[in-house]
């Protein structure tokens, strides 16, 4: 372990963050070998959404030294493509160490003669998006872990378009990454900490999202202990709704995330005490933020939506009020998008799986209306902010439950409707977290190579591969899609039917999970 043991040493001596340097130094001394391996496995890549990992030391983790090392990577490209003076803005949620990461990477930026400009305090990652087209920045920086687990952190990186780093981009960046050489010898320099304008345009153009003049909605809210909630109150507030009703324990920013195994709304249990406050309230709709408020999670009653029944819920309200334009999802959404456009006369895509894909969907005509994808993540308004925002999203779900009340109804009552007009597609998502790596590739190149001529009673009629790691069967009248996680050490599978006969779903579950063999 000789060379393993020289590495670590190496990057100990190049590590301007005293806590990890202790940290690896205690491996080494303990010669916790196993440990070490992990950290020193291989650097965090770009996926689906960034940069992610636990915050520990070493090159697979999110550290001081990473970050600077990233943020100097960015800033080298910036100036290859854009010359030097290149406008970067940074932005932060409330995660273990993301205050000086944030630091870190506007005073790595500015230190490269770039111009950093840091948002004044921890705000939605929505913000941020939303900053980079408002002030024409060259790029944005996010650094958080989004919904990911409370050990985690992480970086997003958004282009001059407002969207987030697309392929072959990231690969040019982590190639400039690779390139640095000592942390330590690092110029460093000054951002400059923006006031409160920019947050103040984000929510006054958000009072422009609801389409109806219905105001008459009760509504249970939790930012499950990120940054939404005062982003969240005072957009309501400004489109003339009232305060929700807001989930006391889960209120304010805390990184630990003490109520929940996960502080993801799709996990089990994540929404447990939002239903309570919504039956103890009477509300008429219960929303969730994700912990950096890009994405929502929307249950009426003790009934959570899926992200595939909110996401057409919204495409149908805004199409319904004469709104036009493209709309999009991605392969592992529901396909009912689709018949909806179709019977709207717009145009539709379907994409790549993440909003990098989804933001681009109109190929640069700028006639993008709407999109969203089935893990909860929604663009309402992507003219101004081309990447899922969960806080005007939750504006557009109240507009949608205070029209329904006003008939009569509830948001279950216009699902309905969908489901007569369009069809009964019905889907689910398996998901399996994995510790070895190796039994994903294992499991995908099984499938590759094998592909089933059937899953239970449901034939497959074709096989697509739209990307090397995403597989696609295609069922007489569904789909099975398989692809790993861009984010978590997990491998899905996304299954829909159409119109299927009672427990065919669950027949079709099983069948994919005996085939994948990870459960």
């Amino acid at each position: 372990m000789s060379g393993l043991h020289g590495r670590v040493r190496a990057w100990i001596a190049d590590d301007p963050d005293p806590t990890t340097r202790a940290e690896l130094t205690a491996l080494l001394e303990a010669a916790d070998d196993d440990a070490l391996a992990d950290r020193f496995s291989a650097p965090l890549h770009f996926g689906t959404a960034g940069l992610r990992g636990p915050v520990r030391g070493g090159p697979n983790g999110m550290n001081r030294a990473v970050v600077r090392r990233t943020a100097a990577g960015l800033a080298a490209h910036l100036t290859a493509e854009r010359g030097p003076g290149a406008t970067v803005v940074v932005g932060l949620d409330a995660r273990h160490g993301s205050r000086e990461f944030c630091d870190d990477v506007g005073a790595v930026l500015a230190g490269a003669g770039h111009r950093a400009l840091l948002l004044p305090r921890p705000l939605p990652t929505p913000v941020l998006a939303f900053a980079v087209l408002r002030l024409g920045a060259d790029a944005g920086v996010m650094v958080t872990a989004s919904h990911n687990p409370a050990q985690d952190n992480g970086i997003k990186v958004y282009l001059a378009d407002g969207a987030q780093l697309p392929s072959p981009v990231d690969e040019q960046v982590e190639r400039q990454i690779a390139a640095v050489a000592a942390v330590l010898d690092l110029p460093l320099g000054t951002a400059t900490v923006l006031d409160d304008q920019v947050l103040s345009e984000y929510l006054e153009e958000l009072t422009r999202v609801p389409l109806t003049r219905h105001r008459d909605v009760s509504v249970a809210y939790t930012p499950l202990h990120g940054v939404g909630l005062q982003t969240v109150l005072a957009a309501f507030s400004g489109a003339g709704y009232a305060p929700p009703a807001v989930v006391s324990e889960q209120a304010e920013p805390d990184p630990d995330f003490p109520s929940v195994a996960f502080p993801n709304p799709e996990e089990p249990g994540a929404l447990d005490l939002l239903l309570a406050l919504s039956a103890s309230t009477g509300a008429d709709v219960a929303i969730a933020s994700d912990p950096d408020a890009d994405r929502i999670a929307v249950a009426v009653g003790d009934r959570p939506l899926r992200g595939d029944e909110t996401g057409v819920l919204l495409a149908d309200h805004l199409l319904s009020h004469g709104a036009r334009g493209r709309v999009a999802t991605t392969i592992v959404s529901s396909s009912m998008l689709g018949r909806i456009a179709e019977a709207y006369d717009v145009p539709f895509s379907e994409t790549l799986t993440g909003f990098k894909h989804l933001a681009r969907a109109d190929a640069g005509t700028g006639d993008l209306l709407y999109a969203y994808e089935e893990a909860l993540g929604v663009a309402v308004a992507p003219r101004l902010v081309r990447d899922k925002d969960g806080v005007s999203a939750a504006l557009l779900v109240a507009d949608l439950a205070a029209e329904e009340k006003a008939r009569g109804r509830t948001l279950l009552d216009r699902l309905a409707d969908l489901e007569r007009r369009h069809g009964r597609h019905e889907t689910r998502q398996l998901s399996y977290r994995v510790d070895d790596l190796a039994r994903i590739s294992a499991a995908v190149d099984d499938l590759r190579a094998d592909p089933p001529a059937s899953y239970g009673e449901q034939v497959v009629v074709a096989v697509e591969q739209p990307a090397d790691d995403v597989l696609v069967h295609r069922l007489v009248a569904g789909r099975v899609v398989v692809r790993p996680s861009g984010t978590e050490p997990k491998l899905k599978a996304y299954l829909e039917l159409v119109d299927p006969e009672p427990g065919a779903l669950d027949a079709l579950a099983a069948a994919v999970d005996a085939r994948l063999g990870l459960g």
